[in-house]
């Protein structure tokens, strides 16, 4: 029997995963990414000369022991152990993250601290009823004081949203059990030791990391699709997928180079996002399921690389800046993920990252006008100088975050069932394949089990399922039985209510 020809739509995490499994046995697949120099998608490691720079940060951490095994496998010289740590900026402080109440009452000062204090315990006497946004739910755990310093101007940077139209029942969920009275008490008494039954929640102290940087994974993967005898097709943008009367497919692309042409296969697999999938199809989904499509939303995102000399302002793997007067929303130290990332001894590169909608003011800004920016921001919060900075590249990300609105998941359970009942030789996979917002190991075991899927010749998993115990990336609290789904924010509901948890 021939092997089917697989076409897999897209070179990141999810794609060159199903590839690289696929090809080992035997299967003929070619890949199509759209980007013309680089795999890797999210997960590339972008090169300015010597240098390396992430979009984002990536910590290699997973409970999948067959994750894990794959990471091992592709690169089993190159990992480092680095040490995990993120705090917040404020005021050119760095504070404890997850935030410690007391933690950031001793270091914002006694008279900030008193005022802190006034405002929680004013929030207790008069807490807002039936709380229906973030901001007085928040507001009542921990008095409209902290609420401004520690979670308003990130909050609202992140997802461009004023946190009074974002729905209470996500804080509830990231914020859980945690307050300033809560917090107070806790640093006063004696710690218990092991057997804590307090449901406090435990970080990760440290994640592996590849020495280059997470692109360093995703080539060598594809180098490795390619030795199996697979095609790994670069700057080939999939512009069309028409279902022929025998059931395969048709895929239209576009090249680098404008060049059109076209792939026929028997299997799809697709790491495009779910709504330009579902909108590029033929013949055309019914009104509904394209309806839903056009429901579905992202976030996107800009990297501002600067490169400047190492003054050991702080030593984190990223901080989130809690400063409304800057747009910059999170600073990644390129050296602390790894040394090998900045090659050049007493110099340093960092992140500005800047989350934005496609079109808006900073993302339709020029490149040299964000390089000012972020140059004048790191200057303003006091972690460099403007002139310091001897070089600035820009990267930006199209829909770097799947929204989760109000209306999301009905959207994507409507696209599902039709493409599955009438599609079921195509098989959406990955963050914007899926419309999930998940990590990368996650992505990452889409791939495995619609590859066992695709072996099998039938659904013996379901892909839909994976993060249903995947509450451990960030933080672990054991029994807590949490659907494993990224927590992102929801628009309050019509009328105050707040839309029950998806």
């Amino acid at each position: 029997m021939q092997p089917r020809h697989i076409a897999i739509i897209g070179g990141g995490p999810a794609g060159l995963t199903a590839a690289y499994l696929l090809t080992k046995k035997k299967q003929r697949v070619t890949v199509l990414e759209a980007d013309p120099d680089q795999v890797g998608g999210i997960s590339r490691t972008v090169r300015h000369g010597r240098y390396r720079f992430d979009i984002g940060g990536h910590r290699f951490f997973s409970k999948s022991a067959e994750v894990e095994a794959l990471w091992d496998e592709l690169l089993p010289n190159d990992f480092l152990e680095r040490p995990r740590s993120s705090r917040i900026f404020y005021r050119g402080k760095l504070f404890s993250y997850p935030l410690k109440p007391f933690d950031a009452l001793t270091k914002l000062g006694p008279v900030e601290s008193a005022c802190c204090v006034a405002s929680w315990l004013k929030a207790r006497a008069r807490p807002v009823p039936n709380p229906a946004n973030f901001e007085d739910w928040v507001s009542n755990q921990f008095g409209r004081r902290l609420f401004n310093i520690f979670f308003k101007s990130y909050t609202e940077k992140v997802w461009g949203m004023d946190c009074r139209e974002i729905s209470a029942d996500w804080a509830a969920q990231r914020i859980k059990g945690l307050s300033l009275g809560a917090a107070i008490k806790d640093a006063l008494t004696p710690k218990r030791r092991s057997g804590d039954k307090s449901g406090a929640k435990s970080l990760i102290t440290s994640f592996r990391y590849p020495r280059h940087g997470p692109g360093m994974m995703w080539e060598e993967c594809a180098r490795r699709v390619r030795e199996q005898g697979g095609e790994v097709l670069m700057g080939r943008r999939v512009t069309g997928l028409a279902r022929l009367q025998d059931g395969r497919w048709r895929l239209a692309e576009k090249g680098a180079d404008g060049e059109e042409s076209q792939l026929e296969a028997d299997e799809v697999l697709s790491t495009a996002p779910l709504r330009e999938l579902a909108q590029s199809i033929t013949p055309a989904l019914p009104p509904e399921a394209l309806g839903a499509a056009g429901g579905l939303g992202y976030r996107d995102f800009i990297t501002v690389a600067v490169i400047l000399p190492d003054e050991n302002r702080f030593s984190d793997n990223w901080i989130y800046i809690h400063d409304p007067s800057v747009k910059v929303g999170r600073i990644q130290n390129f050296k602390s993920w790894s040394p090998e990332m900045v090659p050049e001894p007493g110099m340093n590169c960092y992140g500005m990252e800047y989350f934005c909608f496609e079109g808006d003011g900073l993302w339709a800004s020029d490149d040299a006008t964000l390089v000012e920016l972020a140059k004048g921001e790191l200057e303003r919060i006091g972690l460099a100088r403007a002139a310091d900075v001897r070089e600035g590249v820009v990267v930006r990300q199209k829909k770097a975050y799947p929204v989760y609105d109000d209306n999301y998941a009905a959207n994507v359970a409507t696209l599902r069932a039709e493409l599955e009942r009438r599609f079921p030789n195509l098989h959406l996979i990955g963050r914007n394949g899926m419309h999930k917002y998940n990590n990368q190991d996650h992505a990452m075991m889409t791939a495995m089990l619609c590859a066992k899927n695709i072996l099998a010749g039938r659904r013996e998993y379901d892909l839909w399922a994976v993060n249903e115990d995947a509450e451990y990336h960030e933080a672990a609290d054991a029994g807590a039985g949490a659907s494993g789904v990224r927590l992102v924010p929801r628009r309050v509901a019509p009328e105050g209510r707040a839309q029950p948890a998806t």
